[in-house]
């Protein structure tokens, strides 16, 4: 008799680890797959210093940890496969991997994450997490009293950078147009900052460095003039991109590519849900995917609870 899971979670994150957490401690069958690494964004963090009730710790330990976890609770995690086919619609869902193997469940948790979008220019790669960061709230506090860039021309540019002036000495924000596509409230509060300065029409060409990042490649647009400029760090908001193009067709999604969740992360498709960085919101930080995550295993255990129920009844007349 083929297994049909109670819940399969797509993602191995932050959020579907934890929903791997809730939903297997609950008694529930649970499998998680995963397209890469298990560990999501969070196993690229080198150092994760606001998780409530941890001092500090890196994001693939901290990974470990929860993936152990979850484990010990009785949920499989599969990983490092490659997700082919989705069937979403009915009693089962249906998911297929590696373009063979099947999976069913009576509920799926959609957590595959998102990535921030990058300049993909030379040197980005290497300097990773070395002086390169996606995210101020994360990374703010390493650049205590340094030099630091900011990337972007829209509201999370800005507004990190005001952020970042609580630590760094001095913030210069890098932006290709001549005007900001910001909130005029966020470009008035930039500009009345001391610490911050512009650097207008212009665009990052390639960072340098030894063992950590030293130095950018700075192209002024209107006459193609390069200049070097010393920095310690870099922090690039240029947009974030959900990584839902494989569900466009089987779920509701805005017109950035989240998934539309009401409050207990149910989508538009019955006993499918949603959490973590492809869901629609304003902040992505860890503790806010575990949350998701969360709600989304109790909601899915409710929901699978009372169809369990419902079909004893009906056997049962």
């Amino acid at each position: 008799m083929e297994e049909i899971f109670d819940t399969i979670i797509l993602g191995g994150g932050p959020a579907g680890l934890s929903a791997g957490i809730y939903a297997s401690r609950g008694r529930m069958s649970t499998l998680i797959l995963n397209e890469g690494t298990v560990g999501g964004q969070m196993v690229l963090t080198h150092e994760i210093a606001n998780y409530p009730g941890v001092e500090a710790i890196n994001g693939f330990a901290l990974a470990n940890i929860m993936k152990k976890q979850a484990r010990t609770f009785g949920c499989t995690i599969k990983g490092n496969l490659r997700i082919t086919g989705y069937d979403l619609q009915g009693d089962v869902k249906t998911i297929e991997v590696n373009g063979k193997d099947i999976y069913k469940g009576r509920s799926v948790i959609l957590a595959p994450g998102g990535t921030p979008r990058t300049l993909d220019i030379p040197g980005e790669d290497k300097f990773k997490g070395r002086g390169i960061s996606y995210c101020a709230t994360c990374d703010g506090d390493f650049f205590t009293d340094k030099k630091v860039i900011v990337v972007g021309g829209g509201n999370s540019a800005l507004e990190e950078a005001v952020s970042l002036t609580k630590y760094a000495s001095e913030v210069t924000i890098v932006h290709q147009f001549d005007h900001f596509q910001a909130f005029e409230h966020a470009v008035n509060e930039a500009k009345a900052n001391p610490k911050i300065r512009f650097i207008m029409e212009s665009e990052l060409r390639e960072f340098s460095g030894d063992e950590k990042l030293r130095a950018v490649k700075i192209e002024y647009l209107p006459t193609g003039e390069i200049t070097e400029m010393e920095v310690d760090g870099v922090f690039i908001f240029v947009g974030y991109k959900p990584n839902t193009e494989p569900l466009k067709d089987h779920i509701a999604l805005n017109e950035w590519g989240e998934i539309v969740v009401d409050p207990q992360m149910r989508t538009n498709v019955e006993g499918v849900y949603a959490a973590g960085d492809c869901v629609v919101k304003r902040y992505r930080q860890v503790t806010i995917a575990v949350a998701d995550g969360t709600i989304a295993a109790l909601s899915a255990m409710e929901y699978v609870n009372s169809t369990k129920q419902l079909e004893q009844e009906a056997g049962q007349v």
